[in-house]
């Protein structure tokens, strides 16, 4: 009797873990977009502060004043405080005074971020 009860037991345990492990369907619609940011290779070289593939990608032509999320590589160089950079993105010819859609230049952001060194430069090529 208690082989016949223990056996029950174990079938309704492992019927009901098949159930449970059952895909679960939704019937409800969702509709919702999913948006991901990814930040251009050469922006992420300057937010890394990697000065020798930032030359490179500039030697292999990217833009200098390139947008991406609406700020200049200056912009993300004084936000990070890459001294190097700055100095070398505004050789190449980036735009000091470019502003963002809130109207924000490098230098708002090297002060957003207080970098001090990349608002001394920033001073300096102002």
């Amino acid at each position: 009797m208690k082989k016949t009860f223990v056996t029950v037991l174990m079938i309704i345990f492992i019927t009901s873990v098949g159930f449970a492990s059952s895909e679960v369907k939704d019937n409800e619609n969702r509709n919702y977009e999913l948006t991901t940011y990814q930040k251009d290779p050469f922006i992420m070289a300057i937010i890394k502060g990697d000065f020798d593939t930032v030359v490179k990608m500039i030697e292999e032509g990217s833009d200098v004043n390139l947008r991406s999320e609406g700020k200049t590589p200056l912009m993300y160089a004084a936000r990070y405080n890459r001294v190097d950079i700055i100095r070398l993105l505004v050789g190449k010819g980036a735009y000091l005074q470019a502003k963002d859609k809130n109207g924000n230049t490098a230098m708002n952001f090297a002060e957003l971020s207080n970098a001090k060194e990349a608002m001394a430069v920033l001073k300096e090529f102002s």
